[in-house]
């Protein structure tokens, strides 16, 4: 009889090694994407997937647009509110008034953990709400007035 693994179970075990890498790294905020747990663990694409989603069930990852998965922290808050209310956040935070240079698309997607293209469209819908204005490309965004928040019963 072959001692080749079985493939039954493999799943349940490339989650714990991923729960295991999670809890040895605080700061750890995005999984490894599904080609590098194919590469890795030298797995199928089905396997990886099945994986994601027992992190899932367990409440230690969640996925994210782009197909991407996200660390899910016991006790700590993820902000769900689109990224442009996120965006528009910086404003009021930051005391900044009309006038002001605001932060590059650059910038902002690696604070905010997307890429640029997100962070782009997302400037976009603020520039036709009014609170940011733009010169053009690769001009500096300005804020042109605070936006306006809603209250949220």
């Amino acid at each position: 009889m072959s001692q080749q693994a079985s493939p039954r179970g493999t799943f349940l075990k490339i989650a714990d090694a991923v729960k295991a890498k999670i809890e040895a790294d605080p700061g750890m905020a995005e999984l490894p994407s599904a080609s590098d747990l194919m590469r890795d663990y030298k797995i199928s694409r089905g396997v990886a997937l099945r994986a994601f989603s027992v992190l899932q069930r367990d409440g230690v990852a969640e996925p994210v647009p782009g197909g991407r998965w996200r660390v899910v922290r016991a006790g700590a808050r993820v902000d769900q509110r689109p990224l442009e209310e996120r965006i528009a956040d910086i404003v009021a935070d930051e005391g900044l008034q009309a006038g002001a240079a605001f932060p590059s698309a650059s910038v902002l997607a690696t604070r905010f953990g997307v890429s640029r293209p997100t962070v782009t469209k997302a400037l976009d819908k603020l520039e036709a709400a009014g609170v940011l204005a733009s010169e053009g490309q690769g001009k500096v965004r300005t804020v042109r007035a605070a936006p306006i928040r809603e209250e949220r019963s």
